[in-house]
């Protein structure tokens, strides 16, 4: 495979690794938001969030937690964001299940907010309602 996560599980590439277990791997991101901004990936390629089985979710997440603890300590950031893009609309560059661990710090110049929208009028149940239909 020439995805280039699962030739940094296979060591065929460097990477600053973090933590490494049997499932996943955390890794330094080589063009970080802030000084420590690290992924989070399961060893196994999945595409997107939606691909990764259930049994494997929830010990991806655990590691999630625990490196997202490690950042925030090992940086001093008062604040971490926990991000997850899937599919190249929602900006996924790798197509590799990744989670984008970013120190922030008050004034570092990183703006999440400002893009907000407003529902119309009786849009947000009609939009409630189509999500909670569409959940297994």
């Amino acid at each position: 495979m020439d995805c280039i996560f699962c030739k940094i599980v296979r060591k065929e590439i460097p990477s600053s690794i973090v933590y490494e277990d049997r499932g996943s791997l955390a890794f330094l991101d080589i063009s970080p938001l802030n000084k420590g901004h690290t992924l989070v990936i399961p060893k196994n390629h999945y595409e997107t969030i939606a691909d990764i089985p259930e049994k494997e979710i929830g010990e991806l997440a655990r590691v999630v937690r625990n490196v997202a603890i490690a950042v925030k300590k090992a940086t001093g950031a008062p604040g971490i964001n926990i991000t997850q893009n899937n599919g190249r609309a929602a900006e996924q560059l790798v197509p590799h299940a990744h989670f984008h661990i970013i120190p922030r710090f008050g004034g570092d110049g990183i703006i999440l907010s400002h893009l907000k929208k407003k529902y119309e009028s009786g849009e947000m149940e009609k939009t409630r309602v189509k999500i909670s239909e569409a959940i297994d």
